[in-house]
């Protein structure tokens, strides 16, 4: 199965169980295939968790859910050693994050020290507990949401936390033929559950055949032009950091994996921009007080580079 094989399968799958949202299913594969991880950032009630839930069962791996709250522990999110009654031992006792897909309900409610350990593991796809290293299964995929209109009882994330996450995804409310079709398909109990399409060891070939895509040269320079852009451009306080234009590499390739090419194009370099870059870096306050937002200064800087032949 090639990887635009793949995708119109897994499209086709999830429909089964949500409306619409295809570009989201599309961004979360390519964070999947390129070993990254997402912030889904929207409002109660536009599918996130079941967007995650389904696109875990359609590719078949496990999936958990974590529900993050400011009195959840790290020891709940990765695991604790217990006492074993019967062999008179301690055990490792895994947590929820042991799993292929794993969803951070409401990041920004945990405590800075319970969202440290969640990150933690995202980088090193690792737990240690007491001197003993564990490692995450794979492949591995932490998809966070967080809520962008609430402001009491969150904990922001630092700009070096937000800094790992591959890319943030925003969901909106759907529009009117959206909606309309999601109310006609729940009055009519059309919504069925989704069948696995791939497993996992064919989702591990996938994402080896991503890392085989080409990036020439001209690919490199125009991805380094582009995060220099940022940190030069004097709107910014803030520019994307060399992990940045990493991940931006990384979800270019996937991209032009998913859509039939061997070899990255421009035009799949513009398309990831905005989900890669947008959330890492930060405006300063005067632009942001104009209602200005990195989004269109982004938009600005693509227009301003020479774009490679």
């Amino acid at each position: 199965m090639d990887g635009k094989e793949f995708m119109e399968k897994l499209k086709g799958e999830i429909n089964k169980a949500v409306v619409g949202k295809e570009e989201v299913i599309e961004l979360l594969a390519m964070a999947l295939l390129s070993r990254g991880h997402v912030l889904l950032e929207g409002l109660p009630g536009v599918a996130k968790t079941t967007i995650a839930k389904t696109f875990a069962g359609a590719i078949g791996l496990s999936f958990s859910r974590i529900q993050l709250t400011p009195d959840l522990m790290p020891a709940d999110i990765t695991g604790s050693l217990v006492y074993d009654q019967k062999t008179s031992e301690f055990r490792f006792r895994k947590g929820p994050v042991f799993a292929n897909v794993v969803l951070a309900d409401e990041i920004n409610r945990a405590t800075p020290k319970t969202q440290s350990a969640l990150l933690e593991a995202m980088q090193e796809r690792q737990v240690t507990v007491e001197g003993n290293t564990h490692p995450l299964p794979e492949p591995f995929l932490v998809i966070a949401t967080m809520n962008p209109v609430e402001y009491e009882g969150v904990y922001s994330l630092p700009e070096a936390q937000l800094d790992r996450f591959m890319m943030r995804i925003q969901i909106g409310y759907p529009d009117r033929e959206e909606e309309l079709l999601l109310l006609k398909r729940k009055e009519s109990g059309e919504f069925d559950d989704v069948e696995r399409i791939v497993d996992i060891r064919e989702i591990l070939a996938l994402s080896e055949e991503v890392k085989k895509v080409r990036a020439s040269e001209q690919i490199l320079n125009y991805i380094y032009e582009i995060s220099l852009k940022t940190r030069t451009d004097e709107r910014f306080l803030l520019g994307a950091s060399p992990r940045a234009s990493e991940h931006l590499l990384f979800a270019s390739k996937a991209f032009a994996f998913l859509n039939g090419r061997e070899y990255v194009i421009p035009d799949d370099v513009k398309k990831v921009v905005r989900p890669v870059l947008a959330h890492r870096i930060k405006l300063k306050a005067e632009y942001e007080m104009d209602g200005l937002k990195p989004e269109n200064v982004l938009a600005d800087i693509l227009e301003e580079i020479e774009v490679p032949k």
